[in-house]
């Protein structure tokens, strides 16, 4: 079940929608203009969440290739409607992240807006 009462528990639905290689559940999350922007193996990653949507489909999920992902929620800071969230994610696809999200409150729910990642 995806949770999107607090912006905390929106990144947690986010985590256990990579974990599980659930895409339908991440579509969810991600607002439907949503914005990605990162680095990965020194490329510049730019645009909408679908490359990522993409990369989540194709990849064995960490549940079914018994890869020890792990997450961990850095810092949050949160208003009534707007957050910034920091989540660093080891061992995803054989890498370790660090992710900034931006948050939006609306129609009662929490939303990804933007996610901002580096893979390290």
């Amino acid at each position: 079940m995806i949770d999107q009462s607090t912006a905390t528990a929106t990144i947690q639905s986010y985590v256990e929608c990579c974990r599980q290689g659930n895409v339908e559940g991440l579509k969810q999350i991600f607002h439907e203009q949503a914005s990605m922007y990162g680095y990965l193996k020194g490329a510049l990653i730019a645009g909408t969440p679908e490359m990522f949507y993409e990369a989540v489909a194709s990849a064995p999920s960490p549940a079914d290739s018994g890869e020890p992902y792990q997450a961990e929620l850095y810092c949050a800071e949160a208003t009534d409607q707007t957050a910034t969230v920091i989540l660093k994610e080891s061992h995803y696809w054989g890498q370790s992240f660090s992710n900034s999200f931006q948050l939006l409150k609306t129609e009662g729910n929490w939303f990804i807006v933007s996610k901002l990642f580096h893979a390290l």
